[in-house]
């Protein structure tokens, strides 16, 4: 009988949550994927390159033109230049991106940081390389950083933190001085980053982005992964790409060339040709989030639930305590499923160890106004 190296993994819950979506007929809100599709230009641009016989293998390290906007788009954002060439690698996702940087540098008893709440591949990924997760919370009710906890948590042991900002669940950001107190923090250790960012040009309200890429002394020691799925609409392309410095760039390519070799060859070439002729996109983004955000909470607005508008990401977290504090957050979903045809994420299971009493759910409005209308005229009847 086999012995799992992962026996505390099963189905996911986005799985399980979409899976019931799709038998009860209720509206997903679940996962985090948009219901309307990326640019029409983006679609018609793959539709060329695959009738132009681009669909042989793309460079293991990402087709050059993609790995040049992706330095353009970095340089416009963030005033950093990065090489094209021995920084920028695409990979087939950014979770596949996670997965090669943590096996680049983890070895058998080294610790990584995270903080809770977090993103669920984050913990298999580690300990497939042998190394240990340690949880930090992170606040309870702003999901800021705790550097006392950060601190206490180091150890002769530690390799590697993971950073998420915008952050998945919460929308929570990092703010610069965070960036700052965190490199006077490990300034002495060997430690490295991985900073998941795939939600980078989803922040509202005015605010910029704070990346790792523009603060100097920490990209040196950092992976910092972002999404063209998350960018450009097209969740199932699975594609994302990885920033690093050369030398880190080299080990994690080490690792990517035997985990997928490449990503889609047409898929590449295709966004490569729309971030070229439409570098407005990115900057639009945000404004086009905002407006669905600000829809959907104001139809909230009348219902039991409480919340505070997320500062990025496309998920809202709504607190249920005045509907049914008797249910925790997986029976909670698991009703609102069932009985009242919306289907959400439980924050409790981006913990190791949630929080007592805390009620929260999470809500995607990546989605059509239709959707978000009819999904809000059933919450607020709850």
């Amino acid at each position: 009988m086999i012995t799992s190296k992962l026996p505390n993994v099963g189905t996911t819950i986005f799985t399980t949550m979409s899976q019931l979506a799709a038998e009860t007929g209720a509206l997903n809100l679940s996962q985090g994927f948009p219901d309307f599709n990326g640019p029409q230009a983006l679609l018609d641009a793959v539709g060329k390159h695959v009738a132009s016989g681009h669909n042989q293998y793309a460079p293991m390290t990402g087709l050059p033109a993609l790995r040049q906007q992706v330095a353009a788009k970095i340089a416009r954002s963030y005033g950093v230049q990065v090489s094209p060439d021995s920084e920028v690698t695409i990979t087939p996702g950014a979770t596949q991106a996670i997965f090669c940087a943590i096996q680049a540098v983890i070895r058998s008893g080294d610790e990584v940081i995270v903080f809770d709440p977090c993103y669920d591949s984050y913990e298999p990924a580690v300990e497939l390389a042998g190394g240990r997760c340690v949880h930090v919370p992170l606040g309870l009710t702003d999901f800021s950083l705790d550097f006392e906890q950060i601190e206490a948590a180091l150890s002769p042991r530690t390799r590697m933190i993971i950073l998420n900002t915008p952050h998945n669940p919460s929308g929570a950001l990092i703010s610069r001085a965070e960036l700052d107190q965190l490199a006077e923090l490990i300034r002495d250790r060997d430690i490295y980053l991985v900073s998941d960012e795939v939600y980078e040009h989803l922040v509202f309200d005015g605010v910029p982005h704070v990346s790792v890429l523009a603060h100097e002394e920490l990209y040196q020691r950092a992976f910092v992964v972002s999404s063209f799925g998350k960018t450009y609409h097209v969740t199932g392309w699975k594609t994302g790409y990885v920033v690093a410095p050369a030398a880190l760039s080299a080990e994690l390519r080490k690792v990517h060339q035997y985990v997928s070799f490449c990503g889609v060859t047409p898929l590449q070439f295709a966004l490569a040709d729309f971030m070229a002729e439409h570098p407005e996109h990115v900057e639009e983004l945000p404004a086009f989030y905002q407006a669905k955000r600000d829809l959907f909470c104001d139809l909230l607005a009348p219902s039991r639930f409480s919340f505070t508008r997320v500062a990025g990401t496309y998920f809202q977290l709504v607190d249920y305590s005045q509907i049914r504090p008797d249910l925790d957050d997986v029976a909670m979903s698991l009703w609102m499923t069932r009985e009242h045809g919306v289907a959400t994420i439980p924050v409790s299971v981006f913990y190791q160890t949630p929080p007592q009493g805390q009620r929260l759910v999470r809500l995607c409005f990546a989605k059509r106004e239709e959707t978000l209308r009819q999904a809000a005229e059933k919450l607020c009847v709850i």
